[in-house]
């Protein structure tokens, strides 16, 4: 037993670096799901070469406000870690370059239209070509093999044709969206599994693949319990706003003074919670309500009952009592107030780093938390073209004279 404590003392003191340091990836995406995908891999180590239009860039770089300076937020989000290189890749030149550099690299990822890669020859078949090791990822709204194909992806059409947008909202309401661009982002960890099981795959055999991600897939996927409902009954499951469709009570509920999420997950918390905090016992003696499945059958009759007692106190009031009985529950926060929180500053998820030309600025920190080979220290998203010169420099027959013949013609920036 000591000679394993010291083996672990004597590995964890150990520096080393990052899981995919000395990784280089070749990122052709933008706006949400495809950077998304090559931040992670960016946070794990990973050189991110991002290949953008020298005429704007990245859509999301003017998707505000609000603006850091002359950056969206939004583009800074998704971003981090990463070389920003500006190639006029519809030129034979920058179509070129492209090539040079994929076939130097471990991964590509992509998410242009079907067929948009392969006119300028930076398909799948011609790049493995020139480099067999290549994992190069596709990531579109309904996949290379659909018969939808060559329809453009959108988070927000995705949510509805995949079933989110009917299970989200009030009961008695509009089908919602989530908050935030769910698809995109499930897609883009999804991605970055499948890179992850390629590079596995990659030092295993020593070729590479191709990956084919769809939004609309993730959005199926995502669907989890709902999904696995339909399939069982054949019924589509009901838009319940704030309640769980299978699991009674947990939602959210309004104090005297806010409200409170509550989150009863098996019938020996709602016991505690009835005998406890909310001081009515007869409740869990009830056989309309001593069972989830009979609370779930019961549900319209529960409610108002639980809803009427805690609507008599304050929010601290049912968070102390509750936590203290050991009943799930949480204050419903603002996204400020959970950005600051005291957990999440334990946890450093936010990280103030130095910007290019706005100084230094706040942004939200990978979660992935390794303890013998940590995530990088996390650096601002670049400035268009920040890195163009660097990169270029490295590849052959490109030095400072022919580089700048480059940029006067506007074949890079």
């Amino acid at each position: 037993m000591v000679t394993v404590a010291l083996i672990f003392v004597r590995t964890s003191a150990i520096s080393r670096p990052a899981p995919l340091h000395g990784m280089k990836v070749l990122d052709l995406s933008r706006v949400l799901a495809g950077p998304w995908c090559t931040m992670i891999l960016a946070d794990l180590g990973a050189e991110i070469i991002k290949i953008e239009n020298p005429n704007g860039g990245d859509d999301t770089r003017r998707w505000g406000p609000p603006y850091v300076g002359t950056e969206s937020a939004y583009y800074l989000c998704a971003n981090r870690n990463k070389k920003s290189v500006a190639i006029d890749i519809s030129t034979a030149e920058g179509q070129e370059i492209v090539r040079t550099l994929a076939a130097g690299a471990d991964v590509l990822v992509e998410n242009y239209k079907l067929g948009g890669l392969e006119k300028f020859g930076l398909g799948y078949k011609a790049l493995s070509a020139l480099n067999p090791r290549l994992i190069y990822c596709s990531i579109s709204g309904y996949g290379r093999q659909s018969p939808l194909a060559a329809r453009p992806g959108y988070d927000y059409v995705i949510q509805a044709e995949g079933g989110l947008m009917s299970v989200t909202g009030p009961a008695d309401g509009e089908p919602m969206k989530v908050g935030v661009a769910v698809a995109d982002l499930y897609t883009g960890m999804a991605a970055a599994q499948a890179v992850l099981a390629a590079i596995v795959a990659q030092q295993r055999d020593g070729t590479g693949q191709h990956i084919d991600m769809a939004l609309f897939d993730a959005q199926l996927a995502m669907l989890a319990n709902v999904g696995a409902a339909y399939l069982a009954t054949g019924e589509d499951p009901p838009r319940l706003g704030n309640q769980h469709p299978t699991v009674v009570p947990y939602q959210v509920f309004a104090t005297s003074d806010g409200s409170a999420v509550v989150a009863v997950g098996n019938d020996r918390q709602f016991a505690a919670l009835c005998k406890g905090p909310l001081a009515r016992p007869e409740l869990a003696a009830d056989e309309r309500f001593q069972t989830n499945a009979a609370r779930v059958r019961n549900r319209k009759a529960l409610i108002p009952l639980l809803a009427a007692r805690i609507a008599e106190e304050p929010t601290a009031f049912w968070l102390e009592a509750m936590r203290a009985n050991g009943t799930p529950c949480g204050e419903v926060r603002s996204v400020g107030a959970a950005l600051t929180s005291p957990e999440a500053m334990a946890r450093q998820m936010v990280r103030q780093v130095q910007h290019p030309t706005e100084g230094e600025i706040g942004l939200v920190a990978s979660p992935l938390k390794l303890g013998a080979t940590p995530v990088v220290t996390p650096a601002a998203p670049p400035l268009l073209g920040q890195h163009t010169d660097e990169v270029l420099a490295a590849l052959p027959g490109h030095d400072e004279a022919s580089i700048l013949d480059l940029r006067e013609r506007g074949i890079v920036a």
